[in-house]
């Protein structure tokens, strides 16, 4: 990267709010761990739950193209979310812009961690990418009991059910545990699920944004 030159993400969330600071939270992580990146942040609109059904993805798909092309002045996009939603579609709008997701980025760093993954998520399916990834790999998934949507992550219980789940997925022969959700990279949990499994855990937003620092010292 050019010397004092800031790399300038833009980052999609994919559930709305209108508490910036809470839009901005993925992209401060991403700042606080990797020097010389900027992100600007964005939400999507009326997504009050986010994405936890193939329903809510189709919903959303058209918004995340729309949010990306709206960005100015930016050298990649980050759709923050495990399953990529918008993400090949991206692409295609916006050729030669550099475009990843919580997704792809996360199975490429469990993959350096070991060969049986287990994936811990809010949903009863794996992500799009894990399972275009790495299908073989995959010994378990995991969705934490009461935990329907990103809000309930938010909730004493959502974290306790979280846990548990990590747990049992560890008892099924998991050597990582790949976060399915960027929710649960809001409520910073993955070095509790380490301290709790004794196993990697591997964080889709700090995934995001190593690539984006790779990218940034390529440049």
């Amino acid at each position: 990267m050019e010397k004092g030159k800031e790399f300038r993400v833009g980052v999609i969330r994919v559930l709305t709010s209108e508490d910036q600071e809470f839009v901005d939270m993925h992209g401060n992580i991403i700042e606080q761990h990797y020097p010389g990146i900027k992100c600007i942040s964005k939400c999507i609109p009326d997504q009050p739950e986010g994405i936890h059904s193939h329903e809510l993805e189709r919903i959303a798909v058209p918004k995340i193209v729309e949010t990306a092309r709206s960005f100015e002045d930016v050298d990649m996009i980050i759709v923050s979310c495990a399953d990529d939603p918008g993400v090949e579609e991206i692409r295609r709008a916006l050729p030669g812009m550099k475009v990843t997701g919580g997704g792809e980025t996360t199975v490429s760093l469990a993959m350096r961690y070991g060969q049986k993954i287990a994936v811990l998520g809010i949903v009863d399916y794996a992500p799009k990418a894990y399972l275009r990834m790495i299908p073989e790999k995959i010994v378990a998934l995991g969705k934490p009991e009461g935990v329907d949507s990103t809000l309930d992550l938010m909730t004493p219980e959502g974290r306790e059910s979280c846990l548990k789940t990590a747990r049992e997925l560890k008892e099924k022969g998991a050597e990582v545990i790949a976060l399915g959700c960027t929710g649960l990279t809001t409520i910073g949990i993955a070095r509790e699920i380490e301290d709790e499994v004794g196993i990697p855990v591997i964080d889709p937003v700090l995934a995001e944004g190593l690539f984006a620092y790779f990218e940034s010292v390529r440049r």
